[in-house]
This record gives C-alpha cells, structure tokens and sequence, in this order.
C-alpha cells in the first residue's frame, strides 16, 4: 500500500467514524429497545473476526491479525447453538424481525464505527471472514488470501455496493450473465435427488466467496497509487448510503 494512501486512509476512518458515531448515536437506543421487545436477550453481538494477512505460520497456511467485531444482534439469542458456523441465507429463519429490517437496511452494522475509530476496520474494505472460515476459504480459492494482505477489513467495499449480501450479481450488472460459470464452473447437477426446489440456492460458500474475490482484489490494486485510492473510496461512499435506503442485497 502507498504510504500516503496509509495515512490519508486512516485520517479518514478517524474523521468518518467519530461524524458517524455522534450522527448515528441518537439511534442507538431506538434500536436497542426494538430489538428487546422483538427478541429478548443481548443487544449487541461480539465476533472474533481475521482482520490483515499477518504472515504464514510454520505450516504453511496464512494467519491473520484478529479482532472482536461488534454488530447490532439480528438472530435469535444463541442462533449458533444447534447448527455451528453456518452463513445467514435467504429467508433464515434466525433473524427476528427486527434483524430483517436491520441486516436490510445495514444498520446492523452500525457497532462497527467503533472497530474503524479503535484501528481493526477501515470504514472502506474487504469484509471480514471468521478466522476458521478465512483459512479455509484460502484454502479452498486461489489468491482468497490476497484480499486482506496489508489491507485492514471495512464496514463497507466494492463486493458490498456491486453484489448482494450473499455474493450474487444483481440482474442489471453485466457481470451477471457470467455468474453461473463463475460460481459453478463445473455445470454440476444439484437437483440429481429430486429434492431442490427452484426457489433453493445449494451453491456452495466458497462459490459466493469467489464472486466477491472478484471485487475485492481490485479494491486492493486501488490502494497501490493515491488517485485510484481516492477515486474508489470516494465512490464506494458516496454508493453505500443509497444501497441502505434501497435495501439491497439482504
């Protein structure tokens, strides 16, 4: 990364989460309560969450500078309980109501600020994986872990206001006729049983992920010169509030 890129990047995330932390901050207790009265139990979520590429450990396999990302609670207290790690999909039947509201219009996301103002996030950037589900991931995908080499993990990026909240090209994007290839480059059969209906979406979690790949190694070639930087920034910025008054993606 450039080094002015690095720090005019980070007198950004101080400026924008503090603006946005007193901006936002009257909603806070709004949210809280709704999210009590709809589903009793914690207001706020806490994840352990792999931040940049550190370096790669004596095996071989890539670590990552971890951190404890905070979000408004969506799901069902202890959502996790039966059914462990698994991605939020479609329709889950473990975000409340609320939830559905929040995770829609991305106020879930709003804790976050706080993770930019302390240094783990960028407001701009890759999302961050678990740190089980970013090693497999890179693993399972080629250069998966050169989306977060020297580049901090952000509220918002390129993948977040071009994709779905899954990883899916809308149908107006170009990229969406290329879609099928790229998350199933195999055409393989996942209805051979009879028991997928159309309505279904078995694609596996590493295909979604290398949709989104797709989006942020881009953003990451950005940060090499100042005015690709401020170019894509500023751009994703300036997108991000008309995604969550449009409720995008979730």
């Amino acid at each position: 990364m450039d080094k002015r890129v690095r720090i005019i990047k980070r007198a950004m995330d101080v400026v924008s989460s503090t603006v946005g932390l007193a901006l936002t901050a009257p909603l806070f207790p709004f949210i809280a309560a709704s999210l009590y009265v709809d589903s009793p139990g914690p207001i706020f979520l806490r994840q352990r969450r792999a931040g940049k590429l550190h370096d790669e450990s004596e095996e071989g396999a890539p670590t990552f500078v971890e951190f404890d990302m905070f979000k408004f609670r969506s799901m069902i207290p202890d959502a996790e309980r039966f059914t462990g790690q698994v991605l939020a999909s479609k329709d889950d039947p473990r975000v409340t109501r609320v939830g559905k509201f929040l995770r829609k219009t991305r106020l879930d996301e709003l804790p976050q600020l706080w993770n930019v103002l302390l240094g783990d996030m960028s407001l701009v950037g890759p999302r961050p994986e678990r740190p089980e589900r970013q090693v497999n991931l890179a693993m399972a995908i080629p250069f998966f872990e050169e989306r977060m080499r020297d580049v901090k993990p952000g509220i918002t990026g390129l993948a977040q206001v071009s994709l779905s909240y899954t990883g899916r090209a809308g149908d107006d994007t170009e990229i969406k006729a290329f879609e099928a290839m790229l998350v199933n480059p195999f055409a393989l059969d996942f209805d051979t049983e009879g028991d997928t209906s159309e309505d279904e979406d078995p694609v596996a979690e590493a295909d979604d992920m290398r949709m989104k790949l797709l989006y942020d190694l881009p953003y990451v070639v950005s940060l090499e010169r100042l005015a690709s930087f401020l170019q894509m920034d500023l751009s994703i910025i300036v997108k991000t509030p008309l995604i969550m008054l449009r409720g995008v993606g979730r």
